[in-house]
């Protein structure tokens, strides 16, 4: 649905993608990770149309985004960017039905349609209950629920999402990650979204997008592609890989690189400083089976 073809998109002087060549598959959670300034948010802003390329181009369903109708555009791609900016003194319901837009007309002004999708949106979302408080005085994580609701009032086929769990504690992350989850697998949407959690990333996507220096390291289902060699390679960060014990979706286990937690841990200190995990700890690891520990 979404592809790109010899992208190059940079700042001022700076090329960040130089090249970029890339299908993300329709119909599918996809998650693109590396470390920061990779250039993953410059990836999704052009992909977007927020971002102009120097050269390239960005593909939906074959076309060149670029020239096609905006509203076109906003009626297939839903996108919530890093930080958007909270208006002053507009309600949660006001700033979720803002998503409907691109579904006004002169001669076509709110509906009953409109209005359904807005309470779906925040019932989606869990925000119904905060439809009448303004959003400049909700918390960070409850301002992002509500940015989430507004692009899910889009009603789009495919949303782009840089970062959506931030702000968010760990309960409220999940919640995000399953409600994208069952607009992929029950309502067919095409999902992409930025995220800096690797073992939430390995979780949730159908197809993973590892990145390194504004170039793509590998790309493909996380349990074929996320391996401790690509850890090291993207992250520059000794691990171990082993099934979830909940999922069987693989799990990064950082090395124990600091002594005085490697002593914490039972392990020698020689180890430790090496960034080696022992065989013995690894070993127990990759055995355990995805029933343990549910």
């Amino acid at each position: 649905m979404l592809s790109t073809r010899d992208l190059v998109v940079g700042y001022d002087e700076r090329t960040v993608l130089d090249g970029l060549d890339l299908d993300l598959p329709a119909d599918a959670f996809t998650v693109i990770v590396g470390p920061n300034a990779c250039g993953k948010s410059t990836l999704l802003r052009t992909m977007a149309r927020l971002l102009t390329p120097r050269r390239g181009t960005v593909l939906l369903d074959g076309a060149a985004i670029r020239e096609l109708p905006t509203r076109e555009v906003a009626r297939r791609l839903g996108v919530l960017p890093q930080s958007p900016l909270v208006p002053e003194g507009v309600t949660v319901a006001d700033l979720v039905g803002r998503g409907r837009q691109p579904y006004q007309r002169w001669w076509r002004q709110w509906s009953e349609q409109d209005s359904e999708a807005v309470d779906r949106a925040m019932t989606l979302a869990d925000v119904a209950d905060l439809a009448t408080r303004p959003v400049d005085t909700l918390s960070g994580g409850q301002r992002q629920r509500v940015w989430i609701a507004m692009t899910l009032a889009q009603d789009t086929e495919a949303l782009l999402l840089d970062e959506p769990t931030t702000f968010l504690d760990l309960a409220h992350q999940v919640e995000v990650l399953d409600l994208l989850h069952r607009l992929r697998t029950e309502r067919g949407r095409t999902v992409v979204a930025v995220l800096h959690d690797l073992n939430q990333a390995a979780r949730y996507a159908d197809h993973l997008i590892a990145m390194r220096a504004g170039a793509v390291v590998a790309a493909g289902p996380p349990r074929e592609i996320l391996t401790a060699d690509l850890v090291r390679a993207v992250f520059g960060l000794d691990c171990v890989v082993v099934p979830c014990p909940v999922t069987g979706a693989p799990l990064v286990v950082p090395a124990l690189t600091t002594p005085t937690l490697a002593a914490a841990a039972g392990t020698s200190s020689a180890a430790g400083s090496s960034g080696a995990v022992p065989v013995a700890d690894e070993e127990a690891l990759a055995g355990s089976s995805p029933s343990e520990g549910i």
